[in-house]
């Protein structure tokens, strides 16, 4: 896997920290994040991982994230407000290019989460998860 050389673990956890401390207070996705996880600390550690793994390839999360989102209570407009969340947060965080390889992969992310959490939803062209509203 070829990874931005001036990515490092350091700017992977701050990426997560920042993201969920701000995911946390925000209105519509707080009470989604807030009434699922009971350990933060666990889960910054997990998701740290999960982002590690998917930016870095450092095989230190072999687990399947989908199922363990399945029973919560998402909506299909949470996916833009995740998305544009996690594309400030990356864009403030990160260099550019890791920034643009986080935003990439959490964009398929979003999409794949998207359609088996929403199979029957029309598919949205991917220029249009830009938008704040749009889906993943």
């Amino acid at each position: 896997m070829a990874e931005p050389a001036e990515l490092t673990e350091e700017m992977i956890a701050e990426l997560v920290q920042v993201f969920y401390d701000r995911a946390r207070l925000d209105d519509d996705l707080g009470p989604v994040f807030n009434n699922a996880v009971g350990d933060w600390d666990h889960h910054l550690g997990v998701v740290t991982d999960f982002w590690s793994n998917a930016l870095l390839g450092t095989q230190r999360y072999a687990g399947h994230p989908f199922p363990v989102h399945m029973n919560l209570p998402i909506k299909r407009e949470h996916f833009g407000q995740w998305l544009a969340l996690f594309r400030d947060t990356a864009e403030e965080v990160l260099p550019p290019e890791a920034a643009r390889l986080a935003i990439g992969r959490a964009e398929f992310m979003a999409k794949s989460f998207r359609a088996g959490l929403f199979p029957f939803d029309p598919v949205v062209p991917s220029s249009a998860t830009r938008t704040k509203d749009a889906p993943g």
